[in-house]
């Protein structure tokens, strides 16, 4: 059977020009950055990291010594906030974010309040937007860092960062944003937009796996979080993942080559989502206007979100229901409900996500699959 991979959210495929860029990184050139001081090998090595993250840094319009290489976005998360908090507590114990936050966010800041911050939840409206007169009204003498995502991971919407940035940069507060889910699809100013801290994962952007970033401004401090040797500016101990330095950015180079494909991705999103609500009681979940462009979230009434999936996987399409890192509980998805919805809504919500790879011919599949499951459930649904 043939597969139709909409799951682009949650982790997309690797590129084969990234991959064949890596290879050599396994096999030839495989030696320890740090032992640059003792062998030619070690030299350059070193120099392939440093050059990748030059590159990857000015993607972000940072400086090369910005750049701090993790294994991912949780850990960078994990870094950016509690390392931040830790190192700066002195300044004040005072934190703000929002509800809808990726796991990795919300539950760093709930470590914190365990260590005595106190923390900020600001509200999002229904279509997922923060609320300015909230934000600015949680920002107290204490307050040193607000984090709020670029893009949510399960709804797709844009929050208006540039705006955030200025009103911590009006209150000499750091700024950390979560770009996981925007990078690639939304241009990104760290300087233009007063951005702090930055995270950011390699797998979403066709890049491999294992490998995330953190963007930290010259001028900020933040304690490591794992204690080990020198390595990543004293502040990520550890062995550095060369070969996902590497991959990461010929990934950011690719991003930069293709960047007509964004506006493919949304056609074939717009495509899916005038299609998948001609559906009866179906609604779209998230904003529309302020909407990433491969994320297409859709609540089908009547229709329970796992049923949903497990039926169009039989069918070869691959989707989630709520968060991927969530999807295996009974519960409702934390977001939608953060966004004040029903327990219905969010249970029926589906969540697809596009790439690159995915064509237009794919769409018509499946929308006609989506239509054909979610009359069969309504009908041996008790509710009516």
């Amino acid at each position: 059977m043939k597969r139709y991979y909409f799951d682009n959210i949650a982790t997309t495929k690797t590129d084969k020009r990234v991959v064949d860029v890596m290879l050599p990184y396994f096999t030839e050139h495989y030696a320890y950055p740090s032992s640059q001081f003792s062998h030619q090998e070690g030299i350059f090595v070193t120099d392939n990291l440093e050059e990748a993250r030059a590159n990857i840094s000015k993607y972000i319009n940072g400086s090369d010594d910005e750049i701090i290489f993790t294994s991912g976005e949780t850990e960078s998360n994990n870094l950016a906030i509690k390392g931040f908090a830790r190192a700066n507590a002195k300044k004040g114990k005072h934190l703000i974010t929002t509800t809808i936050e990726h796991r990795s966010v919300l539950n760093s800041f709930k470590a914190l309040e365990k260590e005595g911050f106190t923390v900020s939840y600001i509200k999002v409206n229904k279509g997922g937007l923060i609320d300015f007169k909230e934000l600015k009204s949680a920002i107290t003498s204490a307050t040193i860092l607000i984090s709020v995502n670029f893009v949510n991971h399960e709804v797709g919407t844009i929050e208006p960062i540039e705006e955030i940035g200025n009103i911590a940069k009006e209150k000499n507060i750091v700024f950390h944003t979560n770009a996981t889910y925007a990078m690639g699809y939304l241009p990104i100013d760290v300087k233009k937009m007063n951005i702090g801290l930055l995270t950011a994962s390699g797998d979403k952007i066709h890049g491999p796996k294992g490998i995330g970033l953190l963007y930290k401004r010259k001028d900020i401090n933040i304690s490591r979080i794992f204690d080990g040797n020198f390595n990543e500016y004293y502040i990520r101990p550890g062995l550095v993942n060369i070969p996902g330095v590497i991959g990461m950015s010929k990934a950011i180079d690719l991003l930069r080559e293709n960047t007509g494909e964004i506006e493919r991705i949304k056609k074939m999103r717009d495509k899916l989502i005038n299609g998948l609500l001609a559906i009866d009681d179906s609604v779209l979940n998230g904003s529309k206007e302020n909407r990433v462009a491969n994320n297409a979230n859709i609540t089908f009434y009547r229709a329970e979100g796992e049923s949903t999936t497990l039926h169009l996987d039989m069918h070869g399409v691959s989707v989630v229901t709520g968060s991927a890192c969530f999807s295996r509980s009974l519960e409702p998805s934390y977001v939608m409900m953060a966004m004040g919805f029903t327990h219905e809504r969010a249970h029926g919500s589906i969540r697809y996500g596009l790439s690159r790879f995915n064509k237009i011919e794919e769409i018509d599949y499946v929308i006609d699959k989506t239509k054909g499951i979610v009359k069969k459930l309504r009908e041996i649904s008790p509710i009516k």
